[in-house]
């Protein structure tokens, strides 16, 4: 018979481990940031960074490593074995699947709603400057791809198309987003839990910013190629981090993160949509991982944290019910 019960901040619900195991986890991050290395290491070599017409490849690429290095310690390091291994990382069972579902959804939305409401607080702020009226800024960008060809419909249906496919983009991107959830949020997550759960939310997410190292040292994502990149970074996914974190640990399983993060990467464009023509946004800011957004995560945060949300973590594990005589 299996039961559902909400359980102590400490419990996954999934034959919770006793302790951090600390030398998997040395070993994990160490294989998942080694590979990312490895992989990222042409377009240094290269000396075109980013241009490297092999990195449209080597990125989707790089988003596999924490799951080979996930693979490698549960098969290789880790001792005992968690068991059953794809309860404990979150892939199976779906238990209740409404939940599960519901969750996965609002994870969608939610997160493409960050990236959005991120770009009007920047603008609220002074900070970017948009044309809601002629969205001339994505009119240039279509020009300068297509000189002298004219648009079969308005820009504004482009971009009104561009916002309804993001739920279909997120469940495709989804397929990248599992490479490196299944490390983050599935294995190393739980592995953390041990140590408290804001504890294990905040290192989870801190070392997967700092995962992104290989790219944000050649101007990925803050067009800051050093060390204040990589801080911008580590701060933008620890806070990001929680929120993808508390999905997982809401409902035990890794999908509604998977999702989530692929929403968050279909959304990440939508500055380009609204931008003024001739203006140059400093990503520091109003990046989707820029301190603006950090504003809107940490609000969505508090509410959650208002009405207990973290402490409320559901047990998947199949118990049998005693019988009274």
């Amino acid at each position: 018979m299996s039961t559902e019960t909400e359980t102590t901040p400490h419990d996954t619900g999934l034959r919770p481990l006793v302790k951090v195991p600390w030398r998997a986890v040395v070993i994990y991050v160490l294989l998942a940031c080694g590979l990312a290395w490895i992989v990222a290491m042409p377009m240094w070599l290269g000396g075109d960074g980013l241009r490297n017409p092999l990195a449209g490849l080597l990125l989707p690429l790089m988003m596999f490593t924490p799951l080979v290095a996930t693979l490698l310690v549960l098969l290789f390091v880790q001792k005992p074995r968690p068991r059953p291994v794809a309860e404990f990382l979150g892939m199976w069972p779906l238990r209740p699947v409404w939940r599960t579902i519901g969750m996965t959804l609002a994870g969608i939305f939610g997160s493409a709603l960050l990236v959005i409401s991120g770009v009007f607080l920047a603008a609220g702020l002074g900070i970017v400057q948009l044309d809601l009226v002629n969205f001339s800024g994505f009119a240039a960008v279509l020009a300068a791809a297509a000189p002298g060809v004219e648009l079969p419909v308005p820009v504004e249906t482009v971009i009104l198309l561009q916002l309804l496919l993001i739920p279909f983009a997120a469940l495709i991107n989804g397929v990248l987003a599992f490479g490196e959830e299944i490390g983050w949020r599935g294995w190393l997550l739980p592995s953390l839990l041990p140590l408290g759960t804001w504890p294990a939310l905040l290192l989870s997410g801190a070392i997967w910013g700092l995962w992104h190292s290989p790219l944000i040292l050649l101007g990925y994502n803050f067009a800051q190629p050093n060390l204040f990149g990589v801080a911008m970074m580590i701060a933008g996914c620890t806070v990001y981090g929680v929120l993808i974190g508390w999905l997982r640990l809401r409902t035990g399983s890794i999908w509604p993160s998977v999702f989530a993060h692929g929403a968050f990467n279909a959304a990440g464009g939508f500055l380009l949509l609204v931008v003024l023509a001739d203006t140059t946004p400093d990503p520091v800011a109003s990046g989707p991982l820029g301190w603006v957004a950090w504003i809107m995560m940490a609000a969505v945060i508090v509410i959650l944290l208002g009405f207990g949300q973290f402490r409320r973590q559901p047990s998947l594990v199949r118990r049998t019910v005693p019988t009274v005589s």
